[in-house]
């Protein structure tokens, strides 16, 4: 328990560290890790711990701008497949419509890990995760079930630019294809789910 508590302050910290980028965004000032950091309350040294690189952070704070809120992306979404669904096929069209500047944050961020000194808890795809978490706790679910931690790995594999990545690259498949095998693997991961589930 200690360690998830330490995990969502991370997550709590590194999210008003963007917040902060966001706002020098909005106002058409320079994003800088030492700017955000006094927009959210959090010393520099602190904010140089999750990011180190202006341009990682301007990145995914300027991608976050233009991602819908949870309950646009739900829409008429009633059962638990259909809302894990639509947030894998949103974030996998929000990728490919984004994918330059989703490619160009995803160098950095592998740069910035192979440094000597990586960012702190740098977790790309946060933001689904989250998504998946408020989804299905609304659906009596407890985060801490192996079962459930594995749906979250399992379905946040499947989407964002990673995914894009290793279909439309790797793979060789159209973006049409490349969708379907998204919504395909989402599927498939939520069938296993339900099957464990299930009570013998």
């Amino acid at each position: 328990m200690a360690r998830q508590d330490r995990s969502s302050q991370k997550d709590r910290t590194r999210e008003a560290i963007l917040a902060g980028a966001r706002e020098l965004l909005l106002e058409g000032k320079p994003v800088t890790v030492t700017a955000a950091a006094a927009r959210a309350g959090v010393s520099k040294a602190t904010a140089y711990r999750y990011f180190q690189d202006p341009a990682t952070l301007a990145a995914e704070s300027g991608l976050a701008l233009g991602a819908a809120s949870l309950e646009d992306i739900l829409g008429a979404a009633e059962s638990l497949r259909d809302k894990l669904l639509a947030i894998n096929l949103y974030f996998f069209d929000y990728a490919l419509e984004n994918e330059k500047a989703f490619r160009q944050f995803l160098a950095s961020s592998v740069s910035a890990a192979l440094s000597e000194s990586p960012p702190l808890a740098a977790r790309r795809g946060a933001r689904r995760v989250k998504m998946y978490e408020t989804v299905l706790k609304s659906d009596g679910f407890e985060m801490a079930d192996t079962r459930v931690t594995g749906l979250l790995g399992g379905l946040a594999t499947v989407t964002g630019i990673e995914a894009a990545i290793a279909l439309l690259d790797v793979s060789g498949l159209d973006q049409k294809t490349a969708r379907d095998v998204v919504e395909e693997a989402t599927n498939a991961l939520i069938d296993r789910f339900e099957r464990q589930m299930t009570p013998d």
